[in-house]
């Protein structure tokens, strides 16, 4: 692979012309397509294998046109203290409402009287219009969204409390300021690390492209795909910190191959050859992890990781092309005006003093050189303060609640929140998550005799606070019944109370012979959460085992992989603990941003493993190879991981630095989603890259010695041998170098 890899930077390096122009042609393409494609909506969400799915496609047969993808608004009113919304007053004030909704917009199909609809709370004080609109939120024009709200703030001023619920206010998720501010945190790094604006601008460049063309081939097929409005944002924010790190390891050993006095163009290929070795296998652990996701079965998620593992694909292809054709641009700007000085004031000390390069005398010790060799001196020390220090951060997890966000998880500044405050406080706290239990009572003799049992046996359990009488389908096989919990729809009583009434369903039918199934987002949200939790073991050892063997190829090790995987189970457990002390107990919350804590969203553990895991094997892929590489070639154990740290602590750190600043920026998002994700994703390369690859690592790769690099002979001989490391390179341009035929030559150039 190091062979074919070297070829492809210098022809990338030599043809960088034409290079450059394909990159910048699919970008055109890809922007083309988005500009051109219809406006993104929000995608279905569907739960295959669930009750609660089963449930709906039942609905969906049974009540043919019944469900509808169109959004909707609740507006709540409050009357003032001694008033209510059953007097005169306040019945011409909700047929104003009604009146001015309906006549101001042709997006709307109907509008609830909440006095025929029993939408009025016992006390009177509280009552709800229902708006149903004939498009989903997306598709909602702002003009209708603006005269919701101005409806609204007119009834306010006739000393109405009104608040306005439901999606139909939805708007796509912002991320704010943050994200840009990540990007020049990331160029500050760079430029620190490279000393030089053009080498600092190359990784930028280069990324945003990638991230263009990935985002923009998303948006262009969001309506296709159905994707929903959160993909585009998680391939921005994964394809933006592995497209800057990609091109940082690149840049960063072009640079190392200059400094040894190689031509340009050979920097070039050796730079792709090894060190873009390294990027291809790490590429692969993270597409691995984001295409893994497959296996939870959960539509929406399988896209989500999907479409950013091609963000990422594409941010690899970049980084093997278009940087080592951008580096023949750029020239000797690839280091500063100041490197440069420095370098040849060097050059002439040496010829001065009739030295040679390599009879230079050695360089002080960097910082990398130093930890190493501190880590060495007390890998026991190092290895029990990192191992226990993690354990105690991920102490939180024990207390891990999960579930997915509603209005009840707003900020209390929001409309939408204080809406839902005003329903649990009129119809009490589990009216904002009813559960609907559907009766099939094709198989019964008398239908309507089975529906009024289930609603008997629900009111029996004493877990709801009110039951609606069935509604049946127009054939009379099938009836719906709306069950209110008595407690909240993120609470564990109103998990028991779904669990109790399916209890009673075997028992039901056998009687009734009617089958009873719980649907509804509360119970969807139940559903999906033991989906998550079902499917987390599988899917760790799918995608531990696939990223396992791909190590194993990579280190000709059986230990060093191991080591690995532990490391990164270690650093997602912390992450996920720092998660629940800063979004479910509020720790810091205010620092972050966090206005309301509440469960953590369901599919946090699974993701955060994947795309943890994907990331974390960067950095060992980075740090690692280059260590391999050293003992391969004849270093000590010991030697072999100053060296890695030596040539490679520096810009794993600038690395690290970058992806922590990249998805910090999205901590300052409107969607609480997009803030937990950013915030998990930042605290564990945090701590994947600074506490075990950069502490537990070198700890216990001392502690193994030789034993580290073991690997049986068999297994040796079964394993594809791909090179990583360079050494059939380094073998093939001395071949070259010594040949004088001109094939060779040729060949050497060739790809």
């Amino acid at each position: 692979m190091a062979t074919f890899l070297y070829k492809l930077g210098r022809f990338a390096f030599r043809r960088r012309r034409y290079v450059a122009l394909m990159w910048v042609a699919l970008l055109a393409l890809a922007i083309g397509g988005a500009a051109s494609a219809a406006t993104s909506t929000s995608s279905s969400f569907s739960i295959p294998g669930t009750e609660a799915q089963k449930a709906f496609d039942l609905l969906d047969q049974r009540f043919p046109g019944s469900s509808s993808d169109g959004a909707t608004a609740r507006i709540v009113f409050k009357a003032p203290s001694g008033d209510k919304m059953t007097d005169p007053a306040a019945k011409a004030e909700i047929k104003k409402v009604s009146g001015e909704l309906t006549d101001g917009s042709d997006q709307i199909k109907s509008v609830s009287d909440p006095y025929a609809t029993n939408a009025v709370s016992k006390n009177g004080r509280t009552a709800y219009v229902t708006v149903a609109y004939k498009v989903n939120a997306m598709a909602l024009k702002d003009a209708d969204k603006d005269s919701l709200q101005d409806t609204a703030t007119a009834a306010q001023k006739s000393g109405y409390t009104v608040e306005i619920g439901g999606d139909a206010l939805q708007a796509m998720p912002e991320t704010g300021s943050g994200e840009i501010i990540g990007v020049i945190l990331a160029g500050i790094v760079l430029v620190v690390t490279f000393g030089s604006l053009v080498a600092a601008g190359l990784p930028l460049l280069t990324a945003l492209i990638g991230v263009g063309i990935g985002v923009s081939s998303i948006t262009a097929l969001a309506n296709v795909l159905d994707l929903g409005s959160t993909t585009s944002t998680l391939a921005m924010m994964i394809g933006l910190a592995v497209g800057i790190d990609y091109a940082l390891f690149i840049v960063s050993r072009y640079r190392a191959e200059l400094a040894e006095g190689r031509e340009r163009e050979e920097a070039a290929g050796r730079a792709v050859g090894t060190a873009g070795s390294a990027v291809v296998f790490a590429g692969l652990t993270v597409v691995i992890a984001l295409v893994g996701l497959a296996v939870v079965n959960i539509p929406m998620l399988t896209k989500m990781g999907m479409a950013a593992a091609g963000t990422v694909a594409i941010a690899v292809l970049i980084a093997l092309t278009l940087i080592p054709a951008m580096l023949g641009f750029v020239g000797k700007r690839i280091h500063g005006r100041k490197a440069r000085k420095a370098a040849d004031a060097k050059k002439a000390d040496l010829t001065k003093a009739g030295l040679t390069k390599d009879e230079a005398p050695e360089a002080k010790p960097n910082m990398g050189t130093r930890w190493a060799r501190f880590v060495l001196r007390r890998p026991i020390w190092v290895l029990l303060v990192g191992v226990l220090g993690l354990g105690a951060i991920a102490i939180p997890v024990s207390s891990l609640e999960m579930g997915l966000p509603d209005d009840g998880s707003q900020p209390t500044s929001t409309t939408q929140r204080r809406a839902y405050d005003l329903l649990s406080d009129g119809f009490g706290a589990g009216f904002n998550g009813p559960l609907m239990v559907v009766v099939d009572a094709k198989g019964s003799d008398d239908p309507h005799a089975a529906a009024a049992e289930v609603e008997k046996k629900i009111n029996s359990l004493g877990v709801t606070s009110a039951v609606y009488p069935a509604a049946f389908n127009k054939a009379g096989d099938t009836a719906t019944i709306t069950a209110i919990p008595k407690w909240g729809p993120s609470s564990t009583q109103t998990e028991d109370v779904v669990h109790s009434i399916r209890a009673t369903a075997p028992g039901l039918k056998s009687s009734t012979g009617a089958e009873v199934l719980v649907t509804g987002s509360t119970a969807m949200n139940i559903d999906f959460s033991q989906k998550m939790n079902d499917a987390l073991l599988p899917y760790l050892a799918l995608v531990v085992g696939l990223a396992f063997l791909l190590l194993m190829i990579v280190f000709r090790s059986v230990l060093v992989p191991l080591k690995a995987a532990l490391g990164f189970l270690l650093s997602v457990v912390a992450a996920l603990g720092a998660v629940v002390a800063v979004f479910q107990w509020g720790w810091l919350g205010s620092l972050f941003g966090v206005e309301q804590t509440g469960p953590i969203m369901s599919m946090m553990p699974i993701f955060m493993v994947g795309v943890v895991f994907g990331l974390a094997m960067d950095y060992e892929v980075f740090l690692v190879t280059r260590m391999r590489e050293a003992y391969v070639h004849g270093e000590r154990p010991a030697e072999a991981i100053v060296t890695g740290f030596k040539h490679g602590a520096r810009v794993v750190t600038a690395a690290a630095v970058i992806m922590i600043a990249v998805f910090s920026g999205f901590i300052g998002a409107s969607d609480s989603m997009i803030k937990m994700i950013g915030f998990g994703l930042a605290i564990a390369v945090f701590f994947d890259a600074f506490v075990v690859r950069m502490a537990i690592v070198p700890a216990v790769l001392a502690l193994l010695g030789k034993r580290a690099w073991w690997l049986p002979r068999w297994l040796d001989r079964a394993l594809p041998n791909v090179d990583v490391e360079g050494e059939g390179l380094r073998k093939f341009t001395e071949q070259a170098a010594e040949s004088s035929d001109p094939d060779d030559k040729r060949e050497l150039i060739s790809v």
